[in-house]
């Protein structure tokens, strides 16, 4: 009597929708062994899909046939595609059961392997469900693909939304709040320009969005949160940006322009910024006297407590301590007085060069320059068409080309559709703006140590030297040397070959306002 092992296998969805339940093919496989006189050995069931064999139930029972060689014969299905639904697989699962003494067999489908032309009707067999695979999946991939077309975002909700169904059933997706705010917070963190996107991200990680490297960088490229739906090259079809049915948790503008600092960093052409300790603001912010490097920062390990010190690197002993250094560039800050009736000459010098700025005439100019751009691109894109028409380069080139100037053409669009006509009533704010940098120490003292990095590059746009003793710098900003009136004898030239440093003294002396003698 020969044995046979039954083998019974759906995956759920052709249950749900085609009825091929697991008792009941257990059932015919039963009556078929029985009518047959066949000795029924292992029954295995197996919920998986047949597009590959790596299925759990079926590679344990190959193991366990290697092992009883010889104790079978048959192994029994109801139909070929309950087997495989892979031509190419298959035929070699098949050679590779025939070389351990089984012969595979559909009840419902039986060849003779014996017979040449049973081969021909095996392919058939075999192929049928992997071509009704193959469709279905074409389908899928085709009523998605429309559906993003339509606007329409598919798949799980990016950070900062979440997936919702309305009441006829249509899925989309929502904003999320407080991630959306958060989200949008790190969008304008990179356009600022200041920091690193990994050190935009650590931050966010601190604000209580946990978010890994591979992950952010998917974030802040995803169009998604400008009200996009990216569309994949496809055949002969570009890829491009869709209009989304979802609400926009950034504008246009702020996502093209991260994309375009995330794009000049990875070409070197921006460098990144540290985000330093607490307790180490000045770090990378202070040159070295002796040997011109920029001071780094650590901590020590002393009897009782960790110690931090400002330090030089490769050899240079140069080294402060911490609590030291921060407290003498405080009294730096400390001893910018701003003299009686100046903020009121300063707001309205400010006020009258903002309203120079943005006049019609301005904002009209900013327009045209925008507009001259377009049409820049447009006479590019005609004469590549015009080459392609010629013969002088292929489709392929053509349509990267095309590509291209289609995305550049939509950034200058949303520069132009940002571009407000009119002056914009800002005295309340630039009052508040200009009483904040009249009190340097007081804000300085109020920031944590990004906003601290973030207000020293502001008030010395080029780094502060420190001998020991002395602060000494190239370059002052500008507006700060006016508000607060240090003479322009002791600002830096700006086409000087040579530097000129100026110092000031730790207690305002006259109407003079200098950098402190640290030796206090």
């Amino acid at each position: 009597m020969k044995t046979a092992h039954l083998y019974v296998r759906v995956s759920t969805d052709e249950q749900a929708d085609k009825g091929y339940s697991q008792r009941d093919q257990h059932d015919r496989l039963v009556r078929y062994c029985e009518h047959s006189g066949y000795k029924i050995g292992e029954v295995i069931f197996e919920d998986h899909s047949a597009k590959t064999f790596k299925r759990p139930a079926w590679e344990a029972f190959l193991k366990t046939l290697k092992k009883q060689k010889g104790r079978a014969d048959l192994v029994l299905f109801t139909k070929w595609d309950r087997f495989s639904r892979n031509a190419g697989d298959a035929y070699a699962m098949i050679s590779k059961l025939k070389s351990i003494g089984i012969d595979p067999q559909a009840i419902e489908q039986p060849l003779d392997m014996s017979v040449p032309e049973s081969k021909i009707m095996l392919a058939v067999y075999l192929a049928t469900p992997e071509v009704e695979n193959d469709r279905r999946a074409m389908n899928t991939f085709n009523g998605m693909r429309r559906a993003r077309k339509e606007g329409r975002y598919m798949g799980p909700a990016p950070v900062g939304y979440k997936n919702k169904v309305t009441e006829n059933g249509k899925k989309y997706i929502a904003v999320q709040e407080p991630e959306a705010s958060l989200v949008k917070w790190a969008f304008e963190q990179i356009a600022e320009g200041e920091f690193a996107a990994d050190q935009v991200r650590k931050q966010l990680n601190a604000k209580g969005l946990k978010c890994g490297s591979a992950h952010f960088w998917g974030v802040i490229r995803n169009p998604t949160y400008c009200g996009k739906i990216e569309i994949a090259k496809y055949k002969d079809e570009e890829a491009y940006l869709a209009e989304g049915q979802h609400e926009a948790i950034i504008s246009e503008s702020l996502y093209y322009k991260v994309q375009e600092i995330l794009a000049s960093r990875e070409k070197g052409r921006y460098g990144p910024k540290m985000v330093s300790l607490d307790h180490l603001p000045l770090r990378q912010l202070i040159v070295c006297e002796k040997c011109g490097r920029q001071l780094t920062g650590s901590s020590s390990k002393g009897y009782s407590a960790y110690y931090t010190y400002y330090h030089c690197t490769k050899g240079c002993k140069t080294r402060f301590k911490s609590e030291e250094l921060n407290e003498r560039f405080e009294k730096l800050l400390f001893s910018f007085e701003v003299k009686p009736g100046m903020l009121e000459i300063y707001e309205n010098e400010l006020m009258a060069e903002y309203s120079k700025r943005n006049t019609n005439r301005t904002v009209a100019g900013k327009r045209k320059d925008i507009i001259a751009q377009i049409q820049t691109v447009n006479l590019k894109l005609t004469n590549a068409r015009n080459k392609y028409y010629s013969g002088e380069i292929d489709a392929d080139e053509y349509r990267k080309f095309k590509s291209d100037c289609d995305q550049k053409i939509r950034q200058f669009e949303v520069q132009l559709e940002g571009v407000v006509s009119g002056a914009v009533k800002i005295e309340r704010l630039l009052k508040n703006a200009v009483s904040c940098v009249s009190r340097l120490l007081l804000l300085y003292k109020k920031y944590d140590s990004v906003g601290k990095r973030q207000l020293i590059m502001y008030i010395f746009p080029q780094k502060l030297y420190f001998d020991g003793t002395r602060f000494r710098t190239v370059l002052l900003n500008e507006a700060i040397a006016e508000m607060f009136l240090i003479p322009s004898s002791l600002r830096a030239k700006k086409k000087q070959e040579s530097e000129k440093f100026f110092t000031f003294p730790a207690v305002v002396a006259g109407s003079r306002i200098e950098l402190p003698t640290l030796g206090l």
